[in-house]
């Protein structure tokens, strides 16, 4: 246990920060996010498209941070781009939507 966070109550006050509570804030809003896109399409497109969240992470890192990405992570994040074009290129969703109701007029 680190020094700085000897009792339990450290702990909670650390989601007070302000950088941790933007990360909060933000993975709230992500899931929210991801929830809305899986209600409107299949997992079996909505993993493979948000996979692409590893392209840019990665080009970010090498842009921003001036990280150095291998060869071999490179050709990894290709297969990802290849990945996400083959699954958005297959067959339409198969999710159904149910029609709307309409009310009926009774005599």
């Amino acid at each position: 246990m680190p020094a700085e966070l000897a009792t339990p109550l450290a702990y909670i006050t650390v989601l007070f920060h302000p950088w941790v509570a933007l990360g909060v804030v933000l993975l709230i809003v992500w899931l929210m996010m991801r929830m809305a896109l899986l209600s409107w399409a299949d997992l079996s497109y909505v993993l493979p498209v948000t996979s692409v969240g590893y392209v840019l992470v990665a080009i970010a890192g090498k842009v921003l941070l001036h990280e150095q990405i291998t060869m071999k992570r490179w050709t990894g994040i290709g297969l990802i781009v290849a990945g996400v074009a083959l699954v958005s290129g297959g067959s339409a969703p198969q999710t159904a939507h149910p029609e709307p109701k309409t009310a009926e007029a009774t005599p």
